[in-house]
C-alpha cells in the first residue's frame, strides 16, 4: 500500500465505519490494505500512488464494457446538461424499459430503482401480494442485497426457522425465509412436497456470484421452474450479476429457463446506481399506482443513470460481444487452471463466461459448502501476490473475478505471467 493511500486510509477511518461504504473493500479477508483509486479507465485502476492495475473487478460485475467507456462517458456529458433529476417521468425511462423487455422477453412491465437490494426488497413485496403466502425459498451462499428477511442462513433442519447473518436483524423477520443448499434439486423438491402451497417465490442467483463463480448443474435451474409451477408459486432470478453479463438476455438466455420475475443491477446504468424488478405484466400491475403494492423512489428512472444505461445497451448490443467475451473468459480461466497444476497447487477454476472464480480447493466446487471449505489463507496469499504484480483481483474467496471488452490479450498475458509467480510462491 502506498503512502497516499495509507494516508486516506486513515482519515477514512475517522470519519467512515472501518474507512470503507461497503465491507469487501477493507481488504479484511486477504489482509493487508485496500489502495484508494483516483481514476479509471479501459481495464486500468490507477491508484492515488500513481501504480495502476489490471481491475478484474469492474465495479462488481457491471462494466462489461470497461472503466468510461467514450459512448456511455459521452451519454452522462449531454444528460447532465440538461439536468440531474427531475423526480418527473422522462422518455429515456420508457426506451430503458423498452430494451429491457427485447433482451428479456419475460420481463413484460419493469419498475426502475435505485440499487440491487431495492430491487429485491420489493421485488418479494410482489411476490407474496400475487400469491397471498408468506414463504420465500433462497439458497445457501445466495445474496441478494442486504434486505432483512433474505439475510438469512439454514436452520439445523429443512424445515426450521433460519437465524439472521447480521446483527440488528430480529430473528421474527427470517421466520418466513427458508433456505436450502445451492444446487441440490432432491432438496428443493423434498421442501415442495412438504410446505408448497405455503411458498411464495424461490429466488435464486441462476448463477452464484457470490459465494464465488459457481454455476448450476444441469437439471437445478429447471427442477426450480417445473416445481414453482407445480405448486403455484413464482420463480425469480436475481440477474444483477449475471444480466447482460452471461448473456444479453442474461442466465435466462443462456440456459433456456424463464423466470416470473427478474432482478436487475448496475449493468443497465453503465455502472451508475440502478436497479430494476420486472416481470409478467400481470404481476407488475400491482405495483403502485396501477395495484396495491407501494413502491416509490424519487430518484428511480435517474435520468443519469438512464442515459449511461441506454449507450451501454446499444453498445452491447453489437455483434461478436459475447463471443469476444467469452474467448477473452476461456483464455483466462484456461490458462489459471493450467498455472495452477503447473505449479502444483490444488485450485479449482469455474467460469461462466466472463465471470470466474479460483477456488483453492482439490475437489469441484459446486455449492456454498464445498466452497467454504476452500483454503481461504492461500487464496489471501494469492491476492496479495497479484497485487504487488498490478493485478487487482476481488478481494474475497467469495467474490466472483469478471473481464470487460477492455482487456485486451496483452492484459490476460500479463495476468497469467502474474498468477505463476504468485502460485509458485504460495504453493
Amino acid at each position: 500500500m502506498g503512502e497516499k493511500s495509507r494516508q486516506w486510509l486513515e482519515r477514512a477511518r475517522k470519519r467512515i465505519p472501518g474507512g470503507v461504504n461497503s465491507p469487501v473493500r477493507a481488504f479484511g479477508a486477504v489482509g493487508g490494505e485496500p489502495p484508494f483509486i483516483s481514476h479509471a479507465s479501459g481495464a486500468r485502476l490507477c491508484d492515488v500512488d500513481g501504480r495502476a492495475y489490471i481491475d478484474y473487478v469492474g465495479s462488481w460485475g457491471p462494466l462489461i464494457l470497461g472503466h468510461a467507456h467514450p459512448e456511455v462517458v459521452a451519454a452522462v456529458e449531454t444528460a447532465t446538461r440538461r439536468g440531474t433529476s427531475f423526480g418527473a417521468p422522462t422518455p429515456l425511462e420508457v426506451e430503458l424499459a423498452e430494451g429491457v423487455n427485447a433482451a428479456f422477453p419475460s420481463i413484460e412491465k419493469v419498475r426502475l430503482v435505485n440499487s440491487g437490494t431495492e430491487a429485491t426488497m420489493s421485488v418479494s413485496r410482489v411476490v407474496r401480494a400475487a400469491t397471498e403466502r408468506k414463504l420465500i425459498v433462497k439458497f445457501e451462499g445466495g445474496y441478494h442485497g442486504h434486505v432483512d428477511a433474505l439475510l438469512a442462513r439454514a436452520g439445523s433442519g429443512l424445515a426450521t426457522f433460519n437465524l439472521p447473518d447480521s446483527a440488528g436483524v430480529p430473528e421474527e423477520f427470517v421466520r418466513f425465509t427458508r433456505t436450502l443448499p445451492y444446487n441440490d434439486r432432491m432438496a428443493v423438491e423434498k421442501l415442495f412436497a412438504a410446505r408448497g402451497r405455503e411458498i411464495a417465490a424461490v429466488i435464486v442467483e441462476p448463477v452464484a456470484g457470490n459465494m464465488g463463480c459457481i454455476l448450476p448443474v444441469p437439471g437445478f435451474l429447471e427442477t426450480l421452474r417445473q416445481q414453482t409451477q407445480k405448486y403455484g408459486a413464482l420463480l425469480i432470478f436475481d440477474e444483477v450479476i449475471t444480466g447482460f453479463r452471461v448473456a444479453y438476455g442474461g442466465a435466462q438466455e443462456r440456459f433456456e429457463v424463464l423466470a416470473d420475475m427478474t432482478t436487475l443491477g448496475k449493468v443497465i446504468g453503465g455502472g451508475l446506481p440502478v436497479g430494476a424488478y420486472g416481470g409478467r405484466g400481470r404481476l407488475m400491475d400491482l405495483v403502485a399506482p396501477a395495484g396495491p403494492v407501494y413502491q416509490a423512489g424519487t430518484l428511480s428512472g435517474n435520468p443519469l443513470a438512464v442515459s449511461a444505461g441506454l449507450a451501454a445497451l446499444r453498445a452491447l448490443k453489437q455483434p461478436g460481444t459475447y463471443e469476444k467475451l467469452e474467448a477473452l473468459g476461456a483464455k483466462l480461466g484456461d490458462g489459471l487452471a493450467q498455472a495452477a497444476e503447473q505449479a502444483g497447487v490444488p485450485a479449482q477454476v469455474n467460469r461462466c463466461g466472463s465471470m470466474l472464480t479460483v477456488f483453492f480447493s482439490r475437489k469441484p466446487v459446486t455449492d456454498y459448502a464445498s466452497a467454504k471449505r476452500c483454503d481461504t489463507e492461500k487464496f489471501a496469499r494469492f491476492h496479495r501476490a497479484l497485487l504487488e504484480r498490478e493485478v487487482y483481483w476481488p478481494a474475497s474467496q467469495f467474490e466472483a473475478a469478471f473481464l470487460s471488452l477492455a482487456h485486451t490479450d496483452e492484459d490476460i498475458e500479463h495476468t497469467l505471467e502474474a498468477a505463476r509467480a504468485a502460485f509458485a510462491e504460495i504453493k
